[in-house]
Formats: structure tokens, sequence, C-alpha cells
């Protein structure tokens, strides 16, 4: 069962960054970490409304919302990130995501640093562009970013395996305490 958000601490955050079929993977993990007795909550980006973050937005009131949601994620001692390749690259509605949490406060690695994550993608390409974007972009924030990923298509469908495998791997690592 997928808990809502409330203030106590989650094992795991189950993010998805679209509301095709990226949302159905991540509900796939979601259940999957419910079914293992992992407390988890699922948080899809494309119901956020962040204005775009420029370097002239820095000094801005931060966007409705993004104080819940960095709560959300610091709350959540694990994170799974299911994104469709955009562009050969990271979809905008994350990376402003990512962008935004980034500039709260002094450290700009605060939020991800020392996080468990596993990333995943259905992409009509296969999302490798964007694996490889999204891990450099995690590893440079300070995630523990777990070595297997998921990448799949329409035609080469996620298999429950692996995601039954990267949420046992994911299960077992611990925040880095830094």
């Amino acid at each position: 069962m997928v808990h809502p958000m409330s203030d106590t601490p989650v094992d795991l955050l189950v993010i998805t960054a679209s509301n095709g079929e990226n949302l159905k993977l991540a509900e796939r993990f979601a259940e999957g970490a419910a079914s293992r007795g992992a407390s988890c909550e699922l948080l899809d980006l494309t119901t956020l409304n962040f204005p775009v973050f420029t370097p002239r937005s820095k000094g801005d009131t931060p966007p409705q919302g993004l104080s819940a949601l960095e709560t959300q994620m610091s709350r959540a001692q694990r994170w799974v990130i299911c994104a469709p390749e955009y562009n050969g690259s990271i979809p905008p509605v994350l990376s402003n995501a990512i962008a935004w949490l980034s500039v709260q406060g002094s450290d700009f690695r605060a939020l991800f640093n020392g996080r468990p994550v596993v990333i995943a993608s259905v992409s009509g390409s296969g999302g490798m562009e964007l694996l490889v974007s999204l891990r450099l972009q995690l590893i440079h924030l300070g995630a523990q970013v777990v070595g297997r990923q998921l990448h799949s298509t329409k035609s080469k469908p996620p298999r429950q395996e692996t995601i039954d495998d990267l949420l046992a791997r994911l299960l077992q690592l611990q925040p880095l305490v830094l």
C-alpha cells in the first residue's frame, strides 16, 4: 500500500517524471516495495507547476509547493526515479525540480548527498541517454546510485524480476550519514 504524505519517515519514495508509462512503472515499484513491507510514497512530478528555474530565479521567492516537495523527499530514506528519455536526456520536469531543490539552502548537495537511488526508464528509444545523464547528475549531487538500472521500451516492457531485484538491492542500502 502506498502511504499518503505525512511527517513520518518512509523507507522509499518513488518519483515519476511522466504521467504515462513511467507512472505505471513507478506504481509497480511502489506496489513491490509495499509487498516487501516497506513504507512507500509515490510522487508524480507532473502534478507540480513550478516556473522554469533560471539563474535570475535564485533570489526569488521559491515556488508554491517547493517546501512540501523538499520535505517529502528528505523524509524518504531511499528513492526510485522513473523517467522517460526526453530529447536524449533528462525530462524538463525532473531537471527543473532538481534545479529548484539544489538552490534551497547553502549546500546544493544536501538533499541528495548519501541518498540511495534506483533509476529506471520506459522510453521509445530505451532511455539509455537519460539513464547515463541522470546517473551522472545524481552522482555529482552525492547520491548512491545503484549500479543496476532498468531500461525498457514498449517492445521490451519492464520485467517484474528486474523491479524485484532493484528493490531488493535498494532496500538493503542505508543513507550515508555525512
